[in-house]
């Protein structure tokens, strides 16, 4: 199970907040999957062999609805992998790790918070701000704003990077996908 964070809505759609939910439109398309409605207050569609999701909680109560997904769909946390932006980590740049906290995300918090644990495989997309602009930011509107015209075209790599590091995922497992996208 593949599940993207963001906030439901046309006003959130292009926003920082919302690479989750791009990384799964990413991989709806390439994988050609077939959207199904469900119980959980979440976008699901089905590919062979995987489920994606995007939960329509808005993103800090989104550990109800991935608790509810794998329940419904019989996945085990160890077989979910959560996909996320990260303020933390420089445009562009991915993080792919088995497990650990939320490191500040209030998102993941609150999926790891849900399912009483850290075994989480999470895919962290950066899109920090300029480098001498961190101090200046006000991080609430930073990450609900749209990425400016000069950061779409490096958006639009992360993205296919994220999608591959997810394929490897799916067929090699989390250590050949962390050997191939994080660095």
């Amino acid at each position: 199970m593949i599940v993207g964070l963001g906030n439901p809505g046309p006003d959130y759609r292009e926003t920082r907040h919302n690479l989750g939910f791009r990384l799964v439109d990413r991989l709806v398309e390439r994988w050609r999957a077939e959207e199904s409605t469900d119980l959980c207050r979440c976008r699901v569609w089905r590919a062979p062999g995987a489920v994606l999701a995007q939960p329509q909680t808005y993103m800090n109560r989104s550990g109800w609805a991935v608790e509810c997904l794998l329940e419904v769909h019989g996945v085990e946390p160890d077989r979910l992998l959560v996909a996320f932006d990260d303020v933390a980590l420089p445009l562009g740049a991915l993080r792919l790790r088995p497990r650990g906290g939320a490191g500040g995300h209030r998102g993941l918090e609150s999926i790891l918070a849900s399912l009483r644990g850290d075994a989480v495989t999470r895919l962290r997309m950066g899109i920090a701000p300029a480098a001498g602009t961190e101090q200046h930011v006000d991080l609430s509107a930073f990450v609900l704003a749209p990425f400016a015209v000069e950061e779409r075209e490096a958006v639009e790599r992360l993205l296919d990077r994220a999608a591959d590091a997810v394929e490897v995922w799916r067929e090699m497992g989390i250590e050949e996908a962390m050997n191939r996208s994080n660095g």
